[in-house]
């Protein structure tokens, strides 16, 4: 995926009803993470890279 602040790589594990999306910026390595119900897998990995976006803005 490249939005704005590069290349960030997404993975999501499911665990029963809950998802854990992880968003890694490729050039720094720096990640952050979101889990939320299984059932809304685009709401959590777009909360999971705007965590990531905002981490990046603020070091």
């Amino acid at each position: 995926m490249t939005d704005g602040p590069g290349d960030i790589i997404v993975e999501a594990i499911r665990r029963g009803v809950y998802l854990k999306v992880t968003a890694v910026h490729v050039v720094t390595g720096r990640e952050a993470t979101a889990v939320g119900p299984a059932a809304e897998p685009k709401a959590v990995e777009r909360l999971a890279v705007a965590k990531l976006k905002r981490l990046l803005t603020h070091p």
